[in-house]
């Protein structure tokens, strides 16, 4: 059985060799995150190494630029980490100097002013806690209240409290984002938004076949959701910030709640953050990540993603073999009790939307293997996603940066061909596909569908069951 969610595993050390990612692939992940946080230098190289390997598998593969934002983060430390004792003190200061087992650079003066003894200062998505016994100027001692705190470089900070305004994007994010329309990403992954406003500026600097990923990781966020969800192209569920800024025990229940929401509104989502964070070190997962895996995708998921697991873990392999297996193994459960998920779509009186919506309603006849979508914008392809349609999913785009995009979604597999000229030779692309498939066979129903005229995008409105081999 092949999987239908998707696996984003995060770009590191440990899997830059061309043999570890093609070995990743071929495991199951469709998706390479490059996390403009941390350095990026020679990152060049590493595409290279990917676009070779799409062209040897012949599957697209989708990279995300995932933008740093105003997520706050610690500066250079001595040889990239440093260890500090329970009750040790530490200062913060804004000293553009590497730091040390005394004190750390946290280069965001306005802040430091801001804080007063007995705020809590949380490190690493919150794994160590300081709490602040005194302030100096520019500068603040801290003390560790965390057992086996080992502090890295660039970790990210959180302090619980002081709002940060963020409607606008950094002059960094602007530079990330040339580089990584340079580097052909197909996705641009906004870090810690609290509406829907940088979405909109970051639209306006990137071209019409890019997505924007919006990570949900703050209160904000949560308050603007339905306007985020409508301005995006798809949602982030950022577990880490977001268990830190509203509490670990709320974060299950926003999960539930924003894939519904992103359902309703036919965006993909994303859950993301710690899904098998013990196989960073271990090469085998525990029972409690392996059931978090399953319930994503039970409450309907499209993709599942690997951070310091891939990037900088012992056994990414094993991570992702780990991954794919369980996806696999609830997605059959999913489909043996078929009644118990399946996901109510509103039309909106959108006539495309009503359309796609009796395209899911003819593949519940198990003899309609596959839907072959033409689609030019990726509008339509998207959408027959959000249906959860039981065939497969196959998407066709002229434009290749579409193809890949595509390629991120539940269920899809995105073909790259020449675009349709009119309804005789759709037929003749759609049959020459057909014909290097080997799930179909002859008398199997195919449902093809496109938007006449033919080239116009966001047009669908043309569905054909057609049978193979008539």
């Amino acid at each position: 059985m092949e999987k239908k969610a998707k696996i984003i595993a995060t770009l590191g050390p440990s899997i830059y060799n061309e043999t570890k990612l093609k070995q990743l692939v071929d495991i199951g992940v469709d998706a390479f995150r490059i996390n403009f946080s941390h350095n990026t230098k020679n990152i060049s190289k590493i595409v290279s190494r990917i676009r070779k390997i799409e062209k040897k598998t012949d599957k697209k593969i989708s990279l995300i630029a995932d933008l740093q934002g105003v997520k706050l983060r610690l500066g250079k430390i001595k040889n990239d980490n440093i260890k500090i004792k329970f009750n040790q003190k530490i200062i913060f200061d804004n000293l553009n100097e590497i730091g040390n087992n005394k004190r750390i650079q946290f280069p965001y003066p306005k802040i430091l002013q801001k804080l007063k003894k007995g705020n809590k200062v949380l490190v690493d998505d919150g794994k160590f806690i300081f709490i602040i016994t005194n302030k100096i100027k520019n500068s603040v001692i801290a003390v560790c209240k965390s057992q086996n705190c080992i502090i890295k470089s660039g970790k990210s900070v959180h302090i619980r409290n002081q709002g940060i305004a963020f409607h606008k994007l950094t002059s960094k994010d602007k530079k990330d984002i040339k580089i990584a329309r340079k580097l052909g990403c197909n996705w641009i992954a906004l870090s810690y938004i609290q509406n829907e406003k940088i979405i909109y500026e970051a639209r306006k600097l990137i071209k019409k076949d890019v997505g924007i990923i919006s990570k949900i990781e703050n209160k904000h966020a949560l308050k603007n959701i339905i306007k985020i969800i409508k301005a995006t192209d798809s949602v982030m569920i950022a577990r880490g910030d977001l268990a830190i800024d509203i509490g670990h025990s709320e974060v299950p229940k926003i999960q539930l709640s924003l894939i519904k929401k992103c359902s309703q509104f036919s965006k993909s989502v994303i859950v993301a953050t710690q899904m098998l964070e013990s196989m960073i070190e271990n090469n085998t997962a525990t029972r409690a990540e392996i059931n978090d895996i399953a319930t994503a995708i039970f409450q309907g998921a499209d993709t599942v993603m690997l951070s310091a697991e891939a990037a900088i873990g012992k056994y990414p392999s094993l991570a992702v073999s780990t991954m794919t297996k369980t996806i696999i193994s609830a997605e059959k459960y999913k489909k043996e009790h078929i009644e118990d998920f399946k996901n109510s779509v509103t039309t909106n009186k959108d006539p495309v939307k009503s359309i796609l919506l009796s395209v899911k309603n003819i593949t519940y006849n198990s003899n309609v293997k596959a839907i072959i979508v033409f689609s030019n914008s990726g509008k339509s392809a998207k959408l027959v996603s959000a249906m959860r349609p039981a065939a497969k999913i196959l998407t066709i785009s002229p434009n290749i940066n579409i193809s890949r995009q595509l390629s991120l979604l539940w269920g899809v597999q995105s073909i790259n061909s020449r675009d349709a000229n009119d309804w005789k030779d759709m037929m003749s692309i759609s049959k020459e596909i057909i014909k290097k498939l080997k799930f179909i066979k002859k008398n199997d129903f195919i449902i093809i569908t496109a938007g006449l005229p033919f080239g116009k995008a966001g047009m669908t409105n043309m569905i054909r069951l057609f049978k193979v081999g008539s």
